[in-house]
């Protein structure tokens, strides 16, 4: 293959993702609130998810989406190393379901969600 020439499955180059420090000063400064007035709101905003995503109750938040803890049923796999058969056993995961507000924000059909965090 020659240098030019890119593989479908790869990624064109990111930034780096946004993490918690860096939503904590862009709410910070949105809001026109302290940095610690901000990583309250935050870190209260994700314990609430956590503590009813464990209770099994949905988070639908309008025009955002939706958090939700789905059963996945046990299974039978294969070891990809032997080929042998494996039960999976049933466990509970997270599942985030986005809403229509958020797709077209994404697809940059719509600016903010809620009009405070602008595209650039």
């Amino acid at each position: 293959m020659q240098p030019s020439q890119t593989h479908l499955f790869l990624k064109p180059e990111q930034e780096d993702p946004m993490n918690k420090n860096d939503l904590v000063g862009k709410i910070a400064q949105e809001a026109d609130v302290t940095k610690a007035v901000a990583a309250k709101c935050v870190n209260s905003a994700m314990n609430a998810i956590q503590e009813a995503m464990a209770d099994g109750e949905a988070v639908q938040l309008a025009g955002f989406g939706t958090f939700q803890s789905v059963e996945k049923a046990a299974r039978t796999g294969r070891n990809p190393q032997t080929g042998k058969a494996i039960e999976i056993p049933a466990k509970t995961v997270p599942k985030f379901k986005p809403g229509k507000g958020l797709k077209e924000a994404v697809a940059g059909k719509k600016k903010g969600i809620f009009g405070i965090f602008k595209r650039k």
